[in-house]
């Protein structure tokens, strides 16, 4: 490859410990509501995978997944998203 060096790619997931929180607050509402994974993938029509990668936080969701979710847990957005994250600066 022509001698130069590939430039450090920069990770898709920019701040994994928010995703990870968020997941488990998405995670923590679904089963407060006694629903599964396998019901809310169905609900907003994505595959299971999705649902447990963004449950476990390794997957960042669009605005608009996360709106889908808090129409099939009967949530307004505001309160999915209601939850105390630990902030760190982004690099």
């Amino acid at each position: 490859m022509n001698g130069r060096k590939l430039a450090k790619r920069k990770p898709y997931l920019k701040d994994e410990i928010f995703l990870k929180e968020l997941g488990e607050q998405i995670r923590k509402k679904r089963k407060e509501k006694g629903i599964t994974q396998e019901y809310l993938a169905n609900t907003i029509n994505v595959e299971i995978s999705q649902i447990s990668r963004l449950e476990r936080g390794i997957l960042n969701s669009s605005v608009s997944m996360l709106k889908d979710i808090a129409i099939a847990l009967n949530l307004e957005l505001k309160n999915l998203l209601d939850f105390e994250y630990t902030k760190r600066k982004l690099e």
